[in-house]
């Protein structure tokens, strides 16, 4: 029995990754209450007790969280952005590469990829890896999510009428500042020697996330076609119970809906082209609150546990 304290339970990502773990036989799940999720006494002794601890926080208070802890034996994983370049703690993204599954399953310290990052990571990372793709390669990333990656503020904005910095909008573009979180653990783990330029949005759906990456195929290597592009990605992603490549017959030329996985933990990869301009369109769909956030920490924790990696995933 795996005993697993989830310190932030009140927030979005909280909230998924505790439906995934009640009522798991293989894991006993401990929580605060509203009186004492915020007194450092009790985080402390809810630490000291636990196997493995999912923070669930504020940049801030997860790197409080980890000073708590700094002479326990207790092992996390950090949803923050806290840690997600720090060479000290693991990468929480499975599919990564190669043995990375292995890696975070002997970590102490795992950060969880942002939602964001998961896509564009995906689609990236193996084609870089491969050569495909130069480490140079002067990218952009366009990507829009459900409006709950905005939490609990941004959900009201949504949904409520009257509060602050409500909205009636459809759809906005944010990031213009071109210096997003998310772009160092996009360049990092991608291997890149260039910053990709990020392009983010929200649209007016709860849930779900469309991450792509346009190419041209005459930035890419020589021998890049479409072909050997989509045959790299399958490769990287053969086995995967939660990565999937479609393929040619399986791809809705006319349209991909923000929704496609939405409300499960899935992962699905496309590569669109037009062989005849030289282009091509790699586009991930994902939910924000699934592999993008929540689903991704259950994983990360079967791993480290040594349990079944879909345990408790909606597959």
């Amino acid at each position: 029995m795996v005993k697993v304290f989830v310190d932030g339970s009140v927030g979005t990502t909280g909230l998924e990754i505790v439906e995934r773990l009640s009522g798991r036989p293989d894991i006993t799940l401990h929580l605060l209450d509203e009186a004492r999720r915020k007194d450092a006494a009790a985080r402390a002794d809810a630490l000291a007790e636990a196997d493995i601890a999912i923070l669930c926080l504020p940049d801030e208070a997860a790197r409080e969280a980890v000073a708590l802890a700094e002479t326990l034996p207790v092992r996390f994983i950090d949803a923050s952005t806290a840690h997600r370049v720090d060479p000290d703690w693991t990468y929480g993204f499975p599919e990564l590469a190669p043995g990375h599954a292995a890696r975070i399953a002997g970590a102490r310290r795992v950060s969880n990829p942002g939602c964001y990052p998961t896509g564009f990571l995906a689609l990236v990372a193996p084609l870089v890896r491969e050569g495909l793709l130069p480490a140079g390669a002067p990218l952009t990333v366009h990507a829009t999510s459900g409006y709950s990656g905005g939490g609990k503020a941004m959900i009201a904005a949504f949904e409520e009428a009257g509060v602050a910095d409500a909205t009636d909008t459809a759809f906005h573009t944010y990031g213009l500042s071109l210096s997003h979180k998310h772009v160092p653990e996009m360049q990092r783990h991608a291997g890149l020697t260039l910053a990709p330029i990020f392009a983010p949005a929200v649209a007016r759906t709860y849930r779900g996330m469309i991450v792509e990456v346009p190419l041209h195929l005459a930035l890419c290597s020589a021998d890049a076609t479409p072909a050997r592009i989509q045959a790299a990605l399958e490769a990287a992603y053969a086995g995967s119970p939660v990565v999937e490549v479609a393929r040619d017959q399986a791809l809705d030329r006319a349209a991909l809906r923000i929704e496609h996985v939405a409300g499960t933990d899935r992962l699905a990869l496309f590569v669109f082209s037009n062989p005849a301009a030289g282009h091509v369109r790699l586009v991930a769909a994902l939910d924000n609150l699934g592999k993008g956030a929540g689903g991704a920490a259950v994983q990360n924790l079967n791993l480290m546990a040594g349990l079944p990696e879909t345990a408790g995933l909606r597959l």
